[in-house]
């Protein structure tokens, strides 16, 4: 569709009036002679195309004022527009259609109309102002130098449209035309090019635009020289935002961050040591120099948020009234009144002096006797946070004194984590299980907690990751351990150690009846007239299916025997009082687990009772010896260690130089040979306390002499006989006791170990205290009529 009419101005002349399908576009400006792709979308616009394919394939493109006009009227599109031919039409999968156009020449628009369903104009062609030879000449020059120095600078034009505008010069408006089309002028500016009808003026408005798009170019290049600089000096990945904060400068706009502002906010709100307070200061202004998104900037971000998340003088108000921590302290615990005598100390000094260097507490003793739970109530009797940090398996240094910040992953130590944790800088602070940390390549834990552990460092504690010192003395620092020579002595030496050895009988059923009973019948749904335990029941549970120091398994088998009455009940819905005696404690948990060794029938010779230690508390010992007809070998059996191997050499050194003395034939090693044996053959057995029971084996196998078979004894032996003391004497005792032994023998140097004994048990064992082997042997052997004579 095209209509082309004659019309005749009011002065006579003539001029042409034209009327073509209508689509205007968004963000573009079609100049004429020059092809390019239009993208249509909108169905009138789509129509018109379809309409000019139908005709002479001619179409009227100009430019709206707003792109986001949907339907554009008269007033929403510029007036002067381009008259162009379209050269292909492709419709796209999406229901767009993509035109390849050609413009031809200018127009301006008389009349815009919507009859037919899609956009029609009545334009008129315009005409343009020719130039004389001499400034066509000068305009062209001076246009092509300023273009070709935009093009140096740029790199975006390519060689060969040089060739081509040299085509083109002998027409200037097709020549300025194809000029401002390879430009990225904003769209006013090119519409502005694209109305001016008098070429003089189009070329000095051309040459503006390009000297002004050189001048933005150059400073685009000025500022990312500028920002290459300082890359250099900088990391590669700093180089985005380096730039933005170079065009920021020169545009006068530097601003902060509202993250930034928040950081300050908090440091100037957060207490902090001058120290830490100038890092975290210096931390922040490093980090408004970097990327918001690398790793270097994560890192001091972390940083920060650990720097002023730590409770620095944050503390609880410890409470000071003594008989209340006593009365927690007793509540919680039956026994243990070493640690009970320590923590009132404390808390007594605390009341009479303002501050006092938290002490290093060591509990040490077997498993379940109660350390972890014995700090948590020293911290409720203290009124301070509780944290518990397990250092069994550790083996990292850092894990203690933390990463150094070289990489994203970094973080404190345990201690310092911890201590965010609660939120305070004064908690008690249980580290369990200090003698199970191990050293490998990557350092020694136990090494880097010595500064910790040390009253007179950890007032300077200085993490890898904080890089700052933190204030540790106030902390009551309580470590348990089950076994003291596992400690490294330097770890050792900065702490005070308190031995708890373990629960006798007597204090076990105590604590069942008061404390383990009572928490499970609660913890399983229970209530304590459900459940009835005689004495009796919980002393077979003690004795007949638990051997141990502690009291975890009672307390499991306790459990397991509640939670056989709680199945019951819900059985039968029928709630009543269960009493527990040992004929059901055998029903609910089944064949006892152990058997109390029992006591020789008869005094035999060979045959002594020694006492052991173990982990689980003390131990009897069996101890046997047998002579044979031979060349005078020792055989020693039982799976032994080097040190009782050693105690029975020993033994029987001692017994060929006093033969005589003790009424042996002096040549008997000549035609016997000794067989020393220590039952249960598949437990390991070591140490040096079963050297005088031994040696009272050996003896009475070669005189004959019984043993007394209610008598226990333990001590080490010399090569002259002297008896020296052991450890573990408490355990031993109690194992003696437990199993009906009536009479003990050890070292003198023992004696001072009896006061740990609880007075009831003293009553019922005769503790022989010796200094030589043959007092040892004048209690132990029985004398025989042989003997009389």
């Amino acid at each position: 569709m095209i209509n082309i009419s004659r019309l005749f101005n009011q002065d006579g002349s003539e001029y042409i009036k034209k009327t073509l399908p209508l689509v205007p576009l968004r963000d573009m400006v079609l100049f004429p002679f020059v092809t390019t792709s239009v993208f249509v979308g909108r169905e009138k616009s789509i129509k018109s195309l379809s309409e000019a394919m139908a005709g002479e394939k001619k179409i009227f493109l100009t430019t709206q004022k707003d792109p986001e006009v949907l339907k554009p009227t008269i007033q929403d599109i510029f007036q002067v527009g381009t008259e162009a031919k379209i050269t292909q039409l492709l419709r796209l999968p999406d229901g767009t259609v993509k035109a390849l156009v050609e413009g031809a020449c200018r127009g301006k628009i008389i009349k815009l109309s919507d009859e037919r369903g899609f956009l029609t104009v009545d334009f008129i062609p315009v005409q343009e102002m020719p130039l004389s030879d001499a400034i066509s000449k000068a305009a062209l020059r001076t246009v092509l130098e300023a273009f070709e120095h935009y093009a140096t600078l740029s790199g975006a034009v390519a060689k060969s449209f040089f060739k081509n505008l040299e085509i083109l010069e002998s027409d200037p408006s097709r020549y300025a035309d194809a000029i401002a089309a390879q430009l990225p002028f904003k769209v006013t500016d090119k519409q502005q090019l694209l109305e001016c009808t008098d070429i003089e003026k189009r070329f000095y408005l051309l040459l503006q635009l390009i000297q002004q798009e050189t001048e933005v170019f150059a400073m685009s290049q000025k500022i990312k020289g500028r920002v290459k600089e300082q890359m250099e000096k900088l990391q590669k990945r700093h180089y985005l935002t380096e730039q933005m904060r170079a065009i920021k400068k020169e545009m006068g706009e530097d601003s902060e961050s509202g993250e930034y502002a928040e950081l300050e906010t908090r440091i100037r709100k957060k207490r902090l040591p001058k120290e830490a307070a100038g890092v975290v200061r210096r931390e922040l202004e490093k980090l408004k120099m970097m990327a918001p998104m690398s790793s270097e900037a994560t890192v001091i971000r972390n940083y920060i948020d650990w720097m002023i998340s730590l409770p620095w003088f944050r503390k609880n108000r410890a409470k000071n009234d003594l008989a209340t921590a006593e009365r927690i302290l007793d509540q919680d615990h039956y026994g243990l009144k070493k640690p009970k005598e320590r923590i009132l100390e404390y808390l007594a000094v605390q009341m009479l002096i303002k501050k006092i260097k938290g002490p290093i507490l060591c509990l040490v003793g077997p498993p379940g006797v109660g350390k972890t739970s014995l700090a948590r109530s020293v911290a409720s009797a203290t009124g301070r946070s509780f944290a518990r940090i397990s250092l069994g398996g550790v083996r990292d240094e850092a894990e203690i004194r933390g990463h150094r910040r070289t990489y994203v992953g970094a973080m404190p130590g345990k201690l310092i984590q911890t201590i965010k944790k609660v939120g305070y800088s004064n908690p008690v602070l249980c580290l369990d299980e200090i003698d199970k940390m191990t050293a490998d390549f990557r350092g020694d834990p136990s090494s880097a907690l010595l500064e910790a552990l040390d009253p007179e460092q950890n007032r300077h504690f200085n993490d890898h990751y904080m890089e700052v010192d933190y204030d540790l003395s106030e902390i009551l620092f309580i470590t348990t351990a089950n076994t003291l020579f596992d400690i490294p002595a330097p770890l050792r030496d900065r702490m005070e150690i308190i031995q708890i050895p373990g629960y006798t009988q007597f204090e076990k059923a105590q604590i069942a009846k008061g404390f383990l009973i009572p928490k499970q019948i609660r913890e399983n749904g229970l209530e304590q007239a459900d459940v009835t335990f005689s004495d009796n029941a919980v002393q077979t549970i003690i004795q007949r299916y638990t051997r141990e120091a502690g009291v975890r398994n009672l307390e499991r088998e306790i459990s397991s025997v509640i939670r056989k009455i709680a199945t019951r009940i819900v059985r039968t819905k029928e709630r009543k009082n269960y009493s527990v005696s040992t004929v059901s404690v055998m029903k609910y948990l089944g064949q006892p687990k152990f058997r109390n060794k029992p006591l020789e029938v008869e005094d035999k010779t060979g045959i002594v009772t020694g006492l052991a230690w173990t982990q689980a508390g003390g131990e009897l010992l069996t101890i046997e010896a047998v002579t044979m007809p031979g060349k005078g070998r020792i055989m020693v059996t039982g799976k032994l260690g080097d040190v009782m191997k050693e105690s029975s050499q020993a033994a029987v050194s001692y017994v060929r130089s006093r033969s005589k003395a003790l009424g042996i034939h002096e040549d008997f090693y000549k035609d016997l040979d000794i067989h020393i044996h220590v039952p249960e053959g598949a437990i390991p057995k070591d140490g040096p306390s079963a050297g005088i029971a031994m040696c009272t084996a050996v003896v009475s196998i070669l005189t004959g002499r019984p043993v007394y078979r209610n008598l226990a004894m333990t001590g080490e032996i010399t090569l002259r006989g002297r008896v020296l003391p052991i450890g573990g004497v408490k355990e031993k005792l109690l194992a003696a006791h437990t199993h009906g032994i009536r009479k003990v023998v050890m070292s003198a140097e023992n004696e001072k170990d009896i006061q740990e004994i609880p007075r009831s048990i003293q009553k019922q064992l005769d503790i022989v205290f010796v200094d030589d082997m043959s007092q040892v042997l004048a209690h132990a052997l029985i004398q025989t009529d042989a003997d009389s004579r």
